[in-house]
């Protein structure tokens, strides 16, 4: 085996792994690798044997237990079964057949590495595995086999804190509501945008500056249209807004200022 490993430093560090068997004879081959950044993608190419994929990220033992790792394969990835891998005993993840649907799938990072074994092939030459994979913090008590967010409000002491650590946040109001397969989209127009990743809302142009998108949440939330103004705050995942706090901005407002008044405020934004 070559493994080229090359790493990119950015807000958040990602890594891109990519691997080729070049020699043959190899079937029964295990190899061993490790990925130690929040997000990144792996591509294997001409796949035989099997290789183990361990995640190593970069954080303090106690948020540990509360890292799910999300996996979303490509569309055209063929060539292997994903399975996880806890102490030598396998559960299958995913057949090749189903890789080919693209759907994120996710598991607590406590469950194990990921160990992609090569199906039997005549010719492995157009094989490729590929996905890209992120790791999401989650709530205690949520499924870590969700990529989404509970339908449970967040806290106050969550949601100031969501306010200064989610990737993004926005104060603006629901335009529509659509219930997808597995979930709800939500079209929301903003007002004011205080941070995003990813530019999952576009601008509308015009002096009002307004920023227009969508936000996902499970279909059992049950959200529906509203009046009103609301703060919407939540994450990126594999290039998608999901929503983890939407408080009615007047309630916010409240909770902030009573906050910043006792000095207990863990950021600052500008709610002029």
């Amino acid at each position: 085996y070559t493994v080229p490993f090359l790493v990119y430093l950015e807000h958040v560090c990602k890594d891109r792994l990519s691997c080729g068997l070049h020699v043959t004879g190899h079937t029964r081959d295990v190899e061993q690798v490790y990925l130690r950044c929040s997000q990144g993608s792996l591509e294997w190419l001409y796949p035989t044997g099997a290789i183990i994929v361990n995640l190593r990220p970069n954080t303090a033992s106690p948020a540990a237990g509360l890292l799910s790792v999300c996996i979303k394969p490509s569309h055209e990835s063929s060539g292997t079964h994903i399975y996880l891998d806890r102490l030598g005993k396998l559960r299958l993840l995913l057949r090749e057949r189903e890789q080919a649907e693209g759907k994120v799938h996710c598991f607590s990072i406590q469950e194990g590495a990921l160990f992609i074994e090569a199906l039997p092939q005549r010719d492995i030459s157009r094989k490729i595995t590929a996905f890209q994979y992120e790791l999401v913090s989650h709530r205690p008590g949520v499924d870590p086999s969700s990529l989404s967010a509970s339908c449970q409000p967040c806290t106050d002491a969550e949601l100031l804190l969501a306010v200064c650590t989610s990737d993004f946040v926005g104060r603006g109001s629901i335009l529509g509501v659509e219930q997808e397969e597995e979930q709800t989209s939500v079209a929301v127009t903003l007002t004011r945008l205080y941070r995003q990743k990813s530019q999952v809302f576009v601008s509308g142009g015009g002096r009002a500056k307004r920023f227009t998108g969508r936000v996902k949440m499970p279909r059992e939330c049950g959200v529906k249209p509203g009046e009103g103004e609301f703060l919407f705050i939540g994450t990126v995942r594999f290039g998608e807004a999901w929503l983890s706090c939407a408080p009615r901005y007047r309630d916010f407002l409240r909770l902030y200022q009573d906050a910043q008044e006792r000095g207990t405020n863990p950021c600052h934004i500008d709610t002029n």
